[in-house]
């Protein structure tokens, strides 16, 4: 009985992970570029009681007897980010641009390392760089001129400026970064994700090459969460914590009877 107690609490701590990663989904679902995410769970080790001889007459003769094993539980293990394409909008800013396909923008960190991001909500800041809506500029550093009348990006990520003398001219080149596993990437908040050795090295490319998909201008992409997903999944979650609750029940009345039988 004590180990049901304890099985049956782990099954409730797992399913609570499990709850909270929907409710940070749901509250996610306006967020731009947001990629929603599951937890995985693991089973617990397994005690070996006893040999089981009970076994057909082929499992006896060859010594190969099933164990009687309990296992312990389970547990949340990792969360495992899903980044398939979330729908595009239209904002009618020259400087929202969506990824359509693969890859990630690239922003600089305070500390000078590169973080990766779906969200594609630029602005220009008080020195004219492309930076995104938390002040961090694209790492190829582009410089919006002071007197640019107008931004254009075209689908393989040219930047390029009309200046108030009517002249065109090219800004620089937004790259866009993949991982042969996104999934492994670390979630950092603010949109943004670090690599890591899961992950693997980022590899680098022009929007529209070969593995990498375009960039849209006056486009913002929107969160992958769906919320008829989210909250059937949510409602599973709560079926699995309930039952485990009563099994926390059913094990304090199985041992509250025999308690009465010793008195």
């Amino acid at each position: 009985m004590p180990n049901a107690l304890s099985t049956a609490a782990l099954g409730m701590s797992a399913q609570q992970r499990s709850v909270d990663n929907i409710a940070n989904n749901l509250a996610n679902v306006g967020t731009t570029g947001f990629k929603r995410s599951t937890i995985a769970f693991q089973d617990l080790f397994y005690e070996n009681i006893a040999s089981s001889r009970m076994g057909s007459s082929q499992n006896r003769s060859s010594g190969d007897a099933p164990l009687l094993q309990v296992g312990h539980g389970s547990r949340a293990v990792a969360t495992i980010r899903n980044f398939s394409q979330g729908s595009v909008a239209e904002t009618g800013n020259a400087m929202d641009i969506a990824i359509s396909g693969d890859g990630f923008f690239q922003v600089e960190l305070p500390d000078g390392n590169i973080a990766y991001t779906r969200d594609g909500n630029f602005m220009r800041d008080s020195t004219g760089l492309m930076v995104n809506n938390s002040g961090l500029p694209l790492a190829n550093q582009i410089e919006i001129p002071q007197d640019a009348l107008a931004i254009e990006v075209s689908q393989g990520g040219v930047v390029s400026a009309l200046l108030s003398d009517n002249t065109e001219v090219e800004l620089g080149q937004i790259e866009l970064a993949k991982f042969s596993n996104a999934g492994g990437l670390e979630a950092l908040g603010d949109n943004l994700y670090a690599e890591t050795e899961s992950s693997g090295l980022a590899f680098f490319g022009e929007p529209g090459s070969e593995g990498f998909g375009v960039v849209r201008q006056g486009y913002l992409e929107q969160s992958n969460v769906d919320i008829v997903t989210e909250m059937v999944r949510l409602i599973e979650a709560q079926r699995a914590y309930e039952t485990n609750s009563k099994m926390v029940q059913t094990a304090e009345d199985m041992m509250s009877v025999t308690n009465s039988i010793k008195r």
